[in-house]
């Protein structure tokens, strides 16, 4: 479990962390340099799921050795998907990061959203809905593995 404080609003304790690949973890299907690592350091402390519609294919065979669930959806209804994964979960225990506008429901609906701008850039929904916004996806897990500069980041 990962828990961190909101100054001012409230304690977060997630038990999941939900991620899109395709422009969160990858870039153009490939995954981005110590991603796998860090997710592999994150699993030791929160359950990690990747869900995607694997626009590039291979998401799960570029994903094995990473300790997570991969789940791929159709390639319709994504945001939609992606929010019910994410309130079937519990969303007050899911941290979600993405970048896409098929993430956009889902950062909303987290207990907490992440969005990262990288190579393929971001949707401005997605950034919208989100409470933080990182430029690299790496930030985004030491922010995680440091929830004092998640409090310092939302405080009021």
């Amino acid at each position: 479990m990962i828990s961190f404080e909101i100054p001012g609003e409230q304690i977060i304790n997630a038990e999941h962390l939900v991620l899109d690949y395709n422009g969160t973890l990858a870039a153009d299907g490939g995954l981005l340099p110590g991603v796998a690592e860090k997710l592999n350091q994150l699993s030791a402390l929160i359950s990690i799921h990747v869900i995607t519609a694997d626009t590039y294919g291979g998401a799960a065979e570029k994903m094995a050795g990473v300790n997570c669930d991969i789940v791929i959806i159709e390639d319709y209804y994504q945001n939609e998907h992606k929010k019910e994964y994410v309130k079937r979960l519990g969303a007050d225990n899911v941290i979600a990061i993405g970048n896409g506008a098929n993430d956009a429901s889902m950062v909303k609906n987290a207990a907490l959203g992440i969005s990262v701008i990288q190579a393929e850039g971001a949707s401005p929904s997605t950034v919208f809905n989100s409470k933080i916004v990182c430029t690299d996806i790496l930030d985004a897990f030491d922010l995680l593995s440091n929830p004092t500069r998640v409090s310092a980041t939302l405080r009021v």
